[in-house]
């Protein structure tokens, strides 16, 4: 309790006295994160080594924890509870991690044997210890804010003994359909889309690549090595240069050929007889001493072209033969040739056979990839309509599990009737709905309202009072329930003091404990409707003034 005292002034507070701060102090020996910096990060605090001694399943004296912020990842614990081993005469203190001190809560305090399953002990604290700060007093069906419903739900099937794994299903799917739209969504990326594809497409290049691993395959089988394989390349390359060389001169050669025979056939004897003829019409007579230099001159030039015509056959003979020559030698390259060709087109070197099986491999390696594509762009396009099949046989499996265990939920709707009418009466009719969807299994607490913050919270309170009472009833929760101010901010003077009223005679029947912080005005006005707090109120009183904090100073 926070309390005004005699000099307290109309400017002091009882807000930062401590009240949320011990909430968190709580959390933190019962395995929190020290995640709240503003508290834990504060050097005075730090320093410090906190402890809290609980009741304990199947101990005789209770269980002391201790823990420090300035070492939150380890706990001194005054007997080693790990192991669970029956307690002993002489017990020691043992020093443990924060992981086995959560997995030690998850275990003892509520029933969950198997380690990193589906339920959280973190989170069935948090609904046993509401924490303002995290958006704990928002829905009574979650613990924080950003707190996904499938991950609450599971955490509350366990409280009220229904099947966790039917509720772990939902949040599957859920986690299933959420990806399946990223995937969707990223189908459209122009760039991440060429990573899963269209199944049309991907058949259509699958059916491309396996023919161009056929056409390798074969290439292989049919290919044989060649010995030497470079060396008769490069003589077929000469071979081949031979002939282009060969055939080059013969072109010259048969040009000169053509005009060394047109040249004979231009060859003629001179005709002189026209000197005659000119020397008559002039009427001049040779003379026998010019006809007989004519006659020199004639047979002078007929020397000549014979000798000429002879050169030029000499020449033509000589050019046929050289042609002859070089046709049979082109001939024989020309067969040469055609040997090398046949022995390289019948196989090649072995690096020719490496490169076909690795390229070979390649393919292969890029067929895999486009099968798995396949495969995934297929199973997003049937992912739809397999969830939405899954989520119907889910709901029929919830709604069955839900009838077998009706005497559950009649036990659990009918705390949450007699909570809800003691706090408002009998003109309202509260009720638990536990409803399966095809979406998600729901546990919804209702109360005729008018949308008041006052009765919202009053909800919550009758929530968590239900669920906390089955869950130690059936051994799956700790006989605790502690409540921050804030829940009973807006409410009633008149509902404040029967909650109270209720809570005290519930925990006491039930063998429970139900912590509550609450200033000393809001718990005077439940006096004055008939609550007697004086038996509950525990040490240390709280106050306004600089030293009544909870850790004895204001930060």
């Amino acid at each position: 309790m926070a309390e005004r005292t005699n000099i307290s002034s109309d400017t002091d507070s009882r807000n930062g006295s401590g009240k949320s701060s011990m909430v968190e102090l709580l959390h933190f020996l019962l395995g929190a994160r020290n995640e709240t910096r503003a508290l834990w990060g504060n050097e005075k605090i730090r320093r410090h080594t906190f402890e809290l001694s609980l009741d304990w399943p199947g101990r005789v004296r209770p269980l002391t924890v201790h823990r420090s912020p300035a070492f939150p990842k380890t706990l001194i614990i005054d007997s080693d509870v790990t192991r669970n081993a029956p307690a002993t005469l002489f017990e020691q203190a043992a020093q443990i991690s924060l992981k086995d001190w959560q997995q030690v809560i998850e275990r003892d305090l509520y029933g969950v044997n198997s380690k990193g399953g589906e339920i959280s002990g973190r989170t069935l604290l948090s609904f046993a210890i509401r924490r303002v700060n995290t958006g704990g007093f928002l829905e009574p069906t979650r613990t924080f804010a950003q707190q996904s419903p499938h991950d609450a739900m599971v955490n509350l099937c366990h409280m009220f003994g229904l099947d966790v794994g039917l509720a772990a299903q939902y949040r599957l799917l859920s986690n299933q359909e959420s990806t399946r739209k990223k995937l969707v969504e990223a189908a459209k990326d122009p760039v991440w889309g060429k990573i899963v594809g269209k199944s049309a497409e991907l058949r259509g290049e699958i059916g491309a690549v396996e023919q161009r691993i056929s056409e390798l395959q074969h290439q292989i089988a049919d290919f044989q090595v060649v010995p030497e394989y470079e060396k008769i390349r490069r003589e077929a390359d000469e071979v081949d240069q031979e002939i282009r060389m060969l055939r080059s001169s013969e072109a010259v050669e048969r040009r000169n050929l053509q005009d060394l025979e047109q040249a004979v056939d231009e060859v003629t004897e001179p005709d002189d007889r026209y000197l005659e003829s000119a020397y008559k019409q002039l009427n001049l007579v040779l003379g026998k001493e010019v006809r007989r230099r004519f006659d020199d001159v004639r047979a002078f030039h007929e020397t000549v072209v014979r000798n000429r015509e002879r050169q030029l056959h000499e020449e033509i003979s000589r050019l046929r033969q050289l042609l002859d020559d070089r046709a049979k030698v082109r001939e024989r390259l020309g067969e040469r040739q055609a040997a090398l060709l046949r022995t390289l087109n019948s196989g090649g070197a072995l690096d020719a056979l490496n490169s076909l099986q690795y390229a070979l491999a390649r393919e292969q390696a890029h067929l895999e990839s486009l099968r798995h594509r396949f495969q995934a762009a297929q199973a997003l396009e049937a992912s739809r309509r397999e969830i939405e099949s899954k989520r119907l046989d889910l709901e029929q499996e919830m709604v069955t599990d839900l009838e077998e265990r009706d005497s559950i939920t009649r036990e659990a709707n009918a705390l949450f009737n007699q909570y809800a009418r003691r706090l408002y009466g009998d003109g309202r009719n509260p009720y638990l709905a536990f409803s399966p969807s095809k979406q998600r299994m729901q546990i919804e607490p209702k109360i005729e309202d008018d949308g008041s913050r006052g009765i919202h919270n009053m909800v919550i309170f009758c929530f968590d009072l239900t669920a906390a009472v089955i869950a130690h009833r059936a051994g799956r929760a700790p006989d605790f329930l502690v409540h921050d101010s804030h829940l009973y901010d807006g409410v009633d003077e008149r509902q404040v003091a029967r909650a109270l009223q209720l809570a005290a005679e519930v925990t006491e029947s039930e063998q429970m404990q139900y912590v509550v912080t609450m200033n000393s005005d809001d718990l005077n006005k439940a006096v004055s409707m008939g609550f007697d707090a004086d038996p509950y109120i525990i040490e240390p009183h709280l106050t306004d003034q600089p030293d009544g904090g909870l850790f004895g100073f204001r930060f």
